[in-house]
């Protein structure tokens, strides 16, 4: 009987943690079109070239920044292009390769956006957890990731 309350309980936490993961990605996104006109596939790429001195990454390195796949990355930066957010450039180091350079019209949405991205995040995600709590959510996340990371 005791297995079958805990499999219960992990049912109950594992539809709680995507119902979390779907909400607060939609209150996120609506964020940043209402503050930015962006989406936050266009803000998860433009806050790594925003990072950069010069606003450039290659293709690959932003890849895997985000974790996107290539043909996921090139499709969408194809049309952050055409918005004029980003610019695709030849790589000098290297024919084959790609460069990813953002624009001004990037660097102001991800400067619409910034401030008020920061505020949500902490409202629905940081100001819910106590010190220990986020201590405990820091590790538990590590070994998460390093138990993907494995497969």
């Amino acid at each position: 009987m005791a297995d079958v309350a805990a499999d219960r309980r992990e049912a109950e936490v594992w539809c709680s943690y995507q119902r979390v993961q779907r909400a607060l990605g939609s209150a996120l996104d609506r964020q940043l079109e209402r503050d930015a006109g962006i989406s936050g596939a266009d803000y998860a790429l433009l806050v790594p070239l925003a990072n950069e001195p010069d606003g450039v990454l290659r293709m690959r390195e932003l890849g895997a920044t985000v974790e996107w796949d290539r043909s996921r990355l090139s499709h969408h930066v194809s049309r952050m292009c055409k918005r004029g957010l980003v610019t695709r450039e030849n790589c000098t180091e290297d024919a084959r390769g790609a460069n990813v350079r953002l624009t001004d019209a990037g660097r102001a949405a991800v400067a619409a956006a910034k401030q008020q991205h920061g505020e949500l995040v902490r409202r629905y995600f940081f100001d819910q957890v106590s010190g220990p709590e986020l201590e405990l959510l820091g590790r538990v996340f590590s070994r998460m990731l390093a138990r993907l990371a494995q497969d």
